[in-house]
Protein backbone atom coordinates (compact mmCIF):
# COMPACT_ATOMS: atom_id res chain seq x y z
CA UNK A 1 0.00 0.00 0.00
CA UNK A 2 1.13 3.93 -1.03
CA UNK A 3 2.13 5.96 2.22
CA UNK A 4 -0.53 8.31 1.23
CA UNK A 5 -3.94 7.85 2.54
CA UNK A 6 -6.82 9.00 1.29
CA UNK A 7 -8.91 8.61 4.02
CA UNK A 8 -8.20 8.07 7.99
CA UNK A 9 -11.04 7.18 10.03
CA UNK A 10 -10.80 7.39 13.49
CA UNK A 11 -12.57 5.74 16.19
CA UNK A 12 -16.64 4.45 15.86
CA UNK A 13 -15.30 0.47 16.13
CA UNK A 14 -17.00 -1.89 17.55
CA UNK A 15 -19.68 -4.67 17.47
CA UNK A 16 -23.25 -4.71 17.21
CA UNK A 17 -26.21 -7.76 18.28
CA UNK A 18 -29.13 -7.64 15.96
CA UNK A 19 -32.40 -8.62 17.01
CA UNK A 20 -35.16 -8.37 14.70
CA UNK A 21 -38.62 -7.80 17.04
CA UNK A 22 -42.21 -7.22 15.49
CA UNK A 23 -42.62 -3.29 16.35
CA UNK A 24 -40.93 -0.24 17.65
CA UNK A 25 -41.53 0.76 20.43
CA UNK A 26 -41.73 -2.85 21.64
CA UNK A 27 -44.92 -3.21 23.76
CA UNK A 28 -44.22 -4.92 27.06
CA UNK A 29 -44.86 -8.19 27.38
CA UNK A 30 -42.71 -11.37 29.70
CA UNK A 31 -41.15 -12.88 26.27
CA UNK A 32 -40.99 -12.53 22.32
CA UNK A 33 -40.09 -15.39 19.92
CA UNK A 34 -38.03 -13.66 17.68
CA UNK A 35 -35.91 -14.56 14.57
CA UNK A 36 -31.48 -15.55 14.74
CA UNK A 37 -29.88 -12.88 17.27
CA UNK A 38 -26.62 -12.24 15.35
CA UNK A 39 -23.69 -10.95 17.10
CA UNK A 40 -21.58 -8.86 13.70
CA UNK A 41 -18.74 -6.04 13.67
CA UNK A 42 -19.45 -2.91 12.49
CA UNK A 43 -20.55 0.22 13.78
CA UNK A 44 -20.05 3.40 12.53
CA UNK A 45 -16.44 4.32 11.77
CA UNK A 46 -15.94 0.32 10.77
CA UNK A 47 -18.99 1.33 7.99
CA UNK A 48 -17.85 4.55 6.94
CA UNK A 49 -14.39 2.84 6.36
CA UNK A 50 -15.63 -0.21 4.77
CA UNK A 51 -18.28 1.99 2.38
CA UNK A 52 -15.24 4.45 1.47
CA UNK A 53 -13.13 1.45 0.73
CA UNK A 54 -15.60 -0.39 -1.64
CA UNK A 55 -15.82 3.18 -3.33
CA UNK A 56 -11.76 2.89 -3.99
CA UNK A 57 -10.50 5.31 -1.37
CA UNK A 58 -7.37 4.17 0.33
CA UNK A 59 -8.85 4.03 3.70
CA UNK A 60 -7.28 3.11 7.33
CA UNK A 61 -8.91 3.40 10.54
CA UNK A 62 -7.51 4.06 13.81
CA UNK A 63 -9.34 3.36 17.37
CA UNK A 64 -9.18 1.59 20.83
CA UNK A 65 -9.99 -2.32 21.06
CA UNK A 66 -10.14 -4.64 23.59
CA UNK A 67 -8.44 -8.11 23.99
CA UNK A 68 -11.80 -9.81 23.52
CA UNK A 69 -14.14 -11.32 21.34
CA UNK A 70 -15.51 -8.50 19.95
CA UNK A 71 -12.45 -6.94 18.68
CA UNK A 72 -11.60 -10.17 17.24
CA UNK A 73 -14.18 -9.89 14.86
CA UNK A 74 -13.62 -6.30 14.18
CA UNK A 75 -10.44 -7.17 13.55
CA UNK A 76 -11.46 -10.36 11.19
CA UNK A 77 -13.55 -7.72 9.56
CA UNK A 78 -11.00 -5.34 8.46
CA UNK A 79 -9.13 -7.73 7.58
CA UNK A 80 -11.13 -9.70 5.10
CA UNK A 81 -11.62 -5.99 3.53
CA UNK A 82 -7.86 -5.01 3.27
CA UNK A 83 -8.45 -1.66 5.66
CA UNK A 84 -5.56 -1.25 7.69
CA UNK A 85 -6.66 -1.43 11.61
CA UNK A 86 -4.38 0.50 14.21
CA UNK A 87 -5.78 -0.92 17.53
CA UNK A 88 -4.56 0.68 20.25
CA UNK A 89 -5.18 -1.17 23.28
CA UNK A 90 -8.12 -0.53 25.62
CA UNK A 91 -9.01 -2.56 29.11
CA UNK A 92 -12.56 -1.49 29.13
CA UNK A 93 -13.14 -3.94 26.04
CA UNK A 94 -14.33 -3.14 22.58
CA UNK A 95 -17.43 -0.88 21.55
CA UNK A 96 -21.20 -3.28 21.65
CA UNK A 97 -24.33 -2.34 21.20
CA UNK A 98 -28.08 -4.25 20.70
CA UNK A 99 -29.49 -3.09 17.64
CA UNK A 100 -33.31 -3.70 17.55
CA UNK A 101 -34.59 -3.65 14.25
CA UNK A 102 -38.48 -3.64 13.30
CA UNK A 103 -40.03 -5.16 10.17
CA UNK A 104 -39.83 -1.74 8.45
CA UNK A 105 -35.89 -1.15 8.80
CA UNK A 106 -36.38 1.41 11.22
CA UNK A 107 -33.76 1.05 14.29
CA UNK A 108 -33.44 1.08 17.83
CA UNK A 109 -29.31 1.04 19.03
CA UNK A 110 -28.92 0.11 22.83
CA UNK A 111 -24.77 1.00 23.33
CA UNK A 112 -23.17 -0.32 26.06
CA UNK A 113 -21.47 2.64 28.21
CA UNK A 114 -19.34 0.49 30.34
CA UNK A 115 -16.95 0.14 27.67
CA UNK A 116 -15.38 3.87 27.97
CA UNK A 117 -12.13 4.29 30.12
CA UNK A 118 -11.72 8.15 30.01
CA UNK A 119 -8.23 7.31 30.75
CA UNK A 120 -8.04 5.74 27.34
CA UNK A 121 -5.90 8.61 24.34
CA UNK A 122 -5.14 7.63 20.92
CA UNK A 123 -1.76 8.31 21.26
CA UNK A 124 -0.50 11.76 19.62
CA UNK A 125 2.36 10.15 17.74
CA UNK A 126 0.29 7.55 16.10
CA UNK A 127 -2.49 10.45 14.74
CA UNK A 128 0.16 12.76 14.08
CA UNK A 129 2.14 9.94 11.54
CA UNK A 130 -1.39 8.94 9.85
CA UNK A 131 -2.83 12.49 9.87
CA UNK A 132 -0.02 13.89 7.81
CA UNK A 133 -0.34 11.04 4.89
CA UNK A 134 -4.21 11.42 4.66
CA UNK A 135 -6.17 14.00 2.47
CA UNK A 136 -8.90 14.00 5.00
CA UNK A 137 -9.78 12.55 8.55
CA UNK A 138 -13.04 11.14 9.83
CA UNK A 139 -13.49 11.49 13.31
CA UNK A 140 -16.18 9.28 15.02
CA UNK A 141 -17.41 11.20 18.19
CA UNK A 142 -17.42 7.59 20.12
CA UNK A 143 -14.88 7.75 22.82
CA UNK A 144 -11.70 8.88 22.68
CA UNK A 145 -12.29 10.91 19.72
CA UNK A 146 -13.26 13.52 22.15
CA UNK A 147 -9.60 13.89 23.34
CA UNK A 148 -8.23 13.67 19.92
CA UNK A 149 -10.02 15.87 17.65
CA UNK A 150 -8.64 18.76 19.02
CA UNK A 151 -5.13 17.81 17.43
CA UNK A 152 -6.57 17.86 13.86
CA UNK A 153 -7.09 21.86 14.21
CA UNK A 154 -4.20 22.58 12.00
CA UNK A 155 -3.76 19.47 10.30
CA UNK A 156 -3.38 20.24 6.13
CA UNK A 157 -6.38 17.71 6.25
CA UNK A 158 -9.98 17.97 5.36
CA UNK A 159 -11.78 16.78 8.80
CA UNK A 160 -15.12 15.65 8.66
CA UNK A 161 -17.49 14.42 11.66
CA UNK A 162 -20.93 12.79 12.03
CA UNK A 163 -22.80 14.21 14.95
CA UNK A 164 -26.08 11.62 14.28
CA UNK A 165 -28.99 12.15 16.16
CA UNK A 166 -27.49 15.07 18.44
CA UNK A 167 -30.28 17.68 19.50
CA UNK A 168 -28.46 20.70 19.01
CA UNK A 169 -27.85 21.24 22.54
CA UNK A 170 -25.96 18.92 23.73
CA UNK A 171 -22.05 19.93 24.70
CA UNK A 172 -20.25 16.86 23.91
CA UNK A 173 -20.83 17.68 20.11
CA UNK A 174 -20.00 20.53 19.91
CA UNK A 175 -16.44 20.10 19.88
CA UNK A 176 -16.43 17.72 17.16
CA UNK A 177 -18.71 20.02 14.95
CA UNK A 178 -16.79 23.47 15.67
CA UNK A 179 -13.52 21.69 14.09
CA UNK A 180 -14.64 19.84 11.31
CA UNK A 181 -14.53 21.32 7.92
CA UNK A 182 -17.43 18.91 6.89
CA UNK A 183 -20.55 18.28 9.52
CA UNK A 184 -23.03 15.71 8.86
CA UNK A 185 -25.62 15.01 11.40
CA UNK A 186 -29.32 13.04 11.42
CA UNK A 187 -32.45 15.97 11.70
CA UNK A 188 -33.95 13.43 13.93
CA UNK A 189 -33.67 15.05 17.21
CA UNK A 190 -33.42 18.51 15.92
CA UNK A 191 -36.39 21.23 17.32
CA UNK A 192 -35.07 23.75 14.39
CA UNK A 193 -32.80 22.23 12.01
CA UNK A 194 -31.82 25.32 10.06
CA UNK A 195 -30.72 27.16 12.71
CA UNK A 196 -28.49 24.11 14.22
CA UNK A 197 -26.84 24.37 10.77
CA UNK A 198 -26.56 28.04 10.83
CA UNK A 199 -24.79 27.80 14.11
CA UNK A 200 -22.26 25.10 13.29
CA UNK A 201 -21.45 27.68 10.68
CA UNK A 202 -20.92 30.69 12.34
CA UNK A 203 -19.28 28.82 15.32
CA UNK A 204 -16.33 26.79 14.18
CA UNK A 205 -15.02 26.09 10.56
CA UNK A 206 -17.46 23.70 8.31
CA UNK A 207 -17.88 24.57 5.03
CA UNK A 208 -20.48 22.77 4.35
CA UNK A 209 -23.27 21.11 7.17
CA UNK A 210 -25.77 18.42 5.90
CA UNK A 211 -28.35 17.28 7.79
CA UNK A 212 -30.00 13.74 6.75
CA UNK A 213 -33.79 12.95 6.73
CA UNK A 214 -33.81 9.16 5.97
CA UNK A 215 -36.73 8.97 3.30
CA UNK A 216 -37.51 12.78 3.50
CA UNK A 217 -34.11 13.38 1.79
CA UNK A 218 -32.31 16.04 4.29
CA UNK A 219 -30.98 19.91 3.65
CA UNK A 220 -27.71 21.47 3.82
CA UNK A 221 -25.57 24.98 4.60
CA UNK A 222 -22.52 25.62 2.41
CA UNK A 223 -20.45 28.65 3.94
CA UNK A 224 -21.17 31.81 2.60
CA UNK A 225 -24.69 30.84 1.07
CA UNK A 226 -27.99 32.05 3.07
CA UNK A 227 -30.40 29.81 1.64
CA UNK A 228 -30.28 25.83 3.02
CA UNK A 229 -29.84 23.36 0.18
CA UNK A 230 -32.51 20.69 0.28
CA UNK A 231 -32.14 17.86 -1.23
CA UNK A 232 -34.24 14.37 -2.17
CA UNK A 233 -33.83 10.54 -1.62
CA UNK A 234 -33.33 8.11 -3.82
CA UNK A 235 -35.64 5.29 -4.43
CA UNK A 236 -33.70 2.08 -3.13
CA UNK A 237 -33.57 -0.27 -6.02
CA UNK A 238 -34.91 -3.13 -3.67
CA UNK A 239 -36.77 -3.52 -0.92
CA UNK A 240 -36.10 -1.56 2.67
CA UNK A 241 -35.53 -3.70 5.04
CA UNK A 242 -32.70 -2.14 7.61
CA UNK A 243 -31.50 1.14 8.21
CA UNK A 244 -28.39 -0.15 10.09
CA UNK A 245 -25.89 1.83 8.74
CA UNK A 246 -27.48 3.94 5.73
CA UNK A 247 -26.06 7.06 7.63
CA UNK A 248 -22.94 5.68 7.51
CA UNK A 249 -23.16 4.74 3.96
CA UNK A 250 -24.36 8.22 3.39
CA UNK A 251 -20.81 9.85 4.52
CA UNK A 252 -19.00 7.49 2.67
CA UNK A 253 -20.51 8.38 -0.80
CA UNK A 254 -20.46 12.00 0.09
CA UNK A 255 -17.04 11.98 0.89
CA UNK A 256 -16.10 10.02 -2.30
CA UNK A 257 -17.63 12.96 -3.99
CA UNK A 258 -16.07 15.53 -1.85
CA UNK A 259 -12.77 14.39 -2.36
CA UNK A 260 -13.13 14.32 -6.06
CA UNK A 261 -13.61 17.79 -6.27
CA UNK A 262 -17.37 17.54 -7.17
CA UNK A 263 -19.86 19.99 -6.92
CA UNK A 264 -21.92 20.14 -3.70
CA UNK A 265 -25.21 18.59 -5.59
CA UNK A 266 -23.13 15.77 -6.80
CA UNK A 267 -21.87 15.10 -3.52
CA UNK A 268 -25.13 14.93 -1.70
CA UNK A 269 -26.44 12.90 -4.69
CA UNK A 270 -24.05 10.34 -4.15
CA UNK A 271 -24.49 9.96 -0.56
CA UNK A 272 -28.23 9.45 -1.09
CA UNK A 273 -27.59 6.79 -3.12
CA UNK A 274 -25.15 4.75 -1.29
CA UNK A 275 -27.13 5.43 2.13
CA UNK A 276 -30.71 3.93 0.18
CA UNK A 277 -28.25 0.94 -0.83
CA UNK A 278 -27.66 0.47 3.00
CA UNK A 279 -30.95 0.01 3.23
CA UNK A 280 -31.64 -2.99 1.04
CA UNK A 281 -29.05 -4.88 2.67
CA UNK A 282 -29.57 -7.15 5.85
CA UNK A 283 -27.33 -5.89 8.87
CA UNK A 284 -25.89 -9.30 9.19
CA UNK A 285 -24.35 -9.01 5.83
CA UNK A 286 -21.70 -6.69 4.78
CA UNK A 287 -22.66 -5.36 1.14
CA UNK A 288 -21.44 -1.72 0.75
CA UNK A 289 -21.87 -0.16 -2.90
CA UNK A 290 -19.18 -0.45 -5.36
CA UNK A 291 -18.11 2.20 -6.76
CA UNK A 292 -18.98 1.51 -11.00
CA UNK A 293 -22.25 0.70 -9.15
CA UNK A 294 -22.58 4.34 -7.08
CA UNK A 295 -21.45 6.12 -10.49
CA UNK A 296 -24.14 4.40 -12.50
CA UNK A 297 -27.07 4.99 -10.63
CA UNK A 298 -25.88 8.31 -10.58
CA UNK A 299 -25.88 8.85 -13.87
CA UNK A 300 -29.72 7.82 -14.14
CA UNK A 301 -31.79 10.92 -13.60
CA UNK A 302 -32.80 12.42 -10.41
CA UNK A 303 -36.77 11.50 -9.63
CA UNK A 304 -38.85 12.54 -6.25
CA UNK A 305 -38.99 8.97 -4.43
CA UNK A 306 -42.38 9.69 -4.35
Amino acid sequence: MSDQTDVLVLGGAGVDTIVHVPDLPLPFQDSYHVPAIEMRAGQTGDNVALGLRALGLRTVHIDVLGDDREGELVRALHEAYDIPLLAVPTGAGTKRAVNLVDPTGRRLSLYDGSRSDDSDRLPAELLAAHTSKARLVHVSITHPCQHAIGQLVDSAAVVSTDLHDWDGENPYHEAFAYAADVVFLSATALVDGPAALRRIIDAGRARIVVATAGAQGGYALVRGEDEIRPFTAVRPVAPVIDSNGAGDAFVAGFLCGHLAGAPVETCLRYGAIAGAHACTVPSTRVDPIARSVLLDRAAIPAVSPG
